[in-house]
């Protein structure tokens, strides 16, 4: 089984998005040694005292130029913000800075009603589109130069001379993004995390409207990944202890709390729930929200996960409030998976070397 990582830049205590930022490039470089397969960056806006990741594209290139082989990639770019042909351009100059290592993850959110109009390049109305499928499709158009002939972007290059290109992903939490990245042809990477009841719908929908990509970036046959929110301690009670962290964060959600600061230790978390929260169960066909455990038991959950789906690959994300718990967890995961990071490739000479 394939494991990756989405990173979230959480803002330490008594830090800020400097220390953030550098956590996430030397996390990076962690998984890189432990064998991930990818480690993707996300973007929220206006919790930036909780998670600093804002801007995926700027974070992507410092984590591609400071690792080797791990792909790097954004968990998620929100498109619903942005121009395709913007999107498209930036992630082919990471692409031609890191070739063959890039990931686009394509997907799509609101979030504070400021913050979206905020985003927004045209301020005489509140925007409702809804064009998010043509917005997909024109990335790949974009980042493939295939647009028809008589298109009036066809002359146009999203920077040209750089073979290749970045592997574009879709990433959702519904039905609709299933089948969309079904019809396009492309990765798509399930947000259990976010709606697990949806998960097992949504993964059949993917194959059954899946049709072999027209796009060259595109697959030709499913490829599909698991997103789940997993905390991994040194014992089943630990890391049950440490999921208490993920829980008062969404319990605040729920209560209508923001983000505000930090995450909180897990002492504090247990204070704050009255209790460490009970054991996580997973059964075929019925997932929690999150899930904690020992190494053992966590892979046992995972694989059931993978089961249902048939899912290629799993990336976990995380709320753990201290960051050496969360690299441990990382650790713990990587040893009870058995990944082993790839043998480095020599870098390809630049030309000046190769006319020496």
């Amino acid at each position: 089984m394939e494991l990756s990582l989405v990173d979230l830049s959480p803002v330490p205590p008594g830090g800020s998005a400097v220390e953030a930022f550098a956590d996430s490039v030397a996390t990076s470089q962690f998984a890189e040694r432990l064998g991930y397969k990818r480690f993707w960056v996300a973007e929220h806006h206006g919790h930036a005292t909780t998670n600093a990741g804002s801007n995926p594209e700027v974070l992507i290139a410092r984590i591609a130029a400071l690792t080797e082989h791990i792909r790097v990639g954004s968990g998620t770019v929100l498109l619903n913000h942005y121009s395709p042909f913007k999107v498209a351009e930036t992630f082919r100059v990471l692409h031609a800075m890191s070739p063959g290592r890039i990931d686009l993850g394509l997907g799509r959110a609101n979030g504070l009603p400021a913050v979206d109009y905020a985003l927004q390049r045209d301020r005489s109305t509140v925007q409702h589109l809804d064009d998010y499928d043509q917005q997909v499709t024109e990335v790949l158009a974009w980042l493939d130069s295939a647009f028809p002939a008589d298109h009036p972007f066809a002359q146009v290059h999203a920077v040209a001379g750089a073979p290749g290109g970045p592997q574009p992903w879709l990433l959702g939490s519904s039905p609709n993004s299933a089948v969309l990245a079904g019809r396009l042809g492309l990765r798509y990477c399930f947000a259990g995390f976010i709606n697990p009841r949806a998960a097992i719908t949504a993964a059949d929908l993917y194959r059954r409207n899946f049709q072999p990509s027209p796009f060259p970036s595109g697959v030709q046959e499913p490829y599909l990944a698991l997103g789940m929110n997993v905390t991994c301690g040194e014992t089943d009670a630990d890391g049950d202890r440490l999921r208490a962290t993920v829980e008062v964060f969404y319990r605040r959600l729920r209560s209508g709390r923001l983000p505000d600061g930090p995450l909180p230790d897990p002492d504090r978390a247990v204070a704050e729930l009255g209790a460490v929260p009970d054991p996580s169960r997973v059964r075929p066909g019925s997932w929690p929200q999150h899930i904690s455990g020992g190494p053992g038991r966590v892979r046992e959950m995972l694989e059931i996960m993978a089961a249902d789906l048939g899912a290629d690959e799993i990336v976990l994300q995380d709320l753990i409030g201290r960051r050496d718990d969360r690299l441990r967890s990382y650790e713990l995961l990587a040893e009870a998976f058995d990944l082993r990071p790839p043998v480095a490739a020599a870098p390809a000479p630049h030309e000046h070397e190769r006319k020496r």
